[in-house]
């Protein structure tokens, strides 16, 4: 519309009656959740010792990504006020309005229903349910709880990232093996490493919205040194997978200098002085290289 002297003004909810399928699809993290359906993939790989049979493989990665991104939006939904008061967050959707508050739960809920619904009719109940637990773990116990509250937030919170490979397995066999649960295992212990490098070179920012990450409420000496211990556990259950695959030797080799590497990047992060900010960047960074090799391998080594 026009005012008086001719300029043009837009209606206060004009941007977020109709938001673009851009911010739409930014709400629902598509970056995070290609890994999770990367790991689920690798899971089915796993399970049937090959490329899984095609209908119950797509079925399956497109009601767990109709889920993830559903949970996501409800994520981004819940923490809209401390979105907005740290630098990575604030140019999300919801705090540069581009979508409305309740178009963003809404959906979210709906694709969370839908995942369910395609899941259970095409792949089974076991599939389906276990993203229900997903969902419920990310979007509720982790997002609504968890996340102000406890400096443990992403440990204990770190099950419901752990749950797609427990997804895939089902999805293509309808029952999970040893090998689909020290999968979830390699995704759970990885997450420390992962949120907490992420949380020391952007504590500034979790201080600001007052939430309680291990850097901001214990500091970076006793973040780094939880980090190294999972680091190490993390190792030794990667290795274990040994015992399960139909290659132990070749995965062995790969699983030994991958986990070398990625401790002693721990170590040097736990060694340095004043180059702190930048050693947890590196670990941050090596975390997105460490996991999609490690589901790689253990697909690989079960072919």
């Amino acid at each position: 519309m026009l005012t008086a002297n001719g300029q043009e003004t837009v209606r206060p909810n004009e941007r977020t009656c109709y938001p673009s399928l851009r911010a739409l699809w930014e709400l629902g993290k598509p970056r995070i959740n290609a890994l999770l359906l990367f790991s689920a993939f690798c899971a089915m790989v796993a399970a049937r010792h090959g490329l899984p049979p095609l209908r119950p493989a797509l079925v399956g990665l497109l009601g767990l990504g109709l889920a993830c991104a559903g949970a996501a939006m409800v994520n981004m939904w819940f923490d809209r006020d401390i979105d907005r008061l740290m630098d990575r967050t604030r140019d999300r959707p919801l705090p540069q309005g581009q979508v409305a508050p309740s178009t963003a739960l809404v959906t979210g809920l709906i694709l969370g229903l839908s995942g369910f619904a395609v899941l259970d009719i095409a792949v089974g109940g076991l599939a389906a349910w276990l993203t229900v637990a997903g969902y419920l773990y990310y979007a509720g116990i982790y997002t609504m709880w968890l996340k102000r509250r406890t400096p443990q937030n992403i440990v204990i919170g770190g099950g419901s990232g752990a749950i797609p490979p427990l997804v895939g397995w089902a999805a293509v066999t309808g029952h999970l093996a040893p090998l689909a649960w020290l999968l979830f295992l390699i995704v759970f212990l990885w997450t420390p490493s992962h949120f907490w490098g992420l949380a020391l070179y952007r504590s500034k920012d979790y201080r600001r919205a007052s939430v309680p990450m291990m850097p901001v409420v214990r500091g970076a000496k006793t973040t780094i040194a939880q980090m190294l211990f999972y680091a190490l556990a993390l190792a030794g259950v990667d290795l274990a997978v040994s015992h399960f695959v139909l290659h132990p030797e070749l995965y062995l080799a790969v699983a030994g200098l991958l986990n070398a590497w990625f401790v002693a990047v721990h170590i040097r992060l736990a060694l340095s002085r004043s180059e702190i900010t930048a050693w947890a960047k590196r670990t941050f960074l090596a975390s997105l290289v460490y996991l999609p090799v490690a589901l790689l391998g253990v697909a690989v080594a079960n072919v």
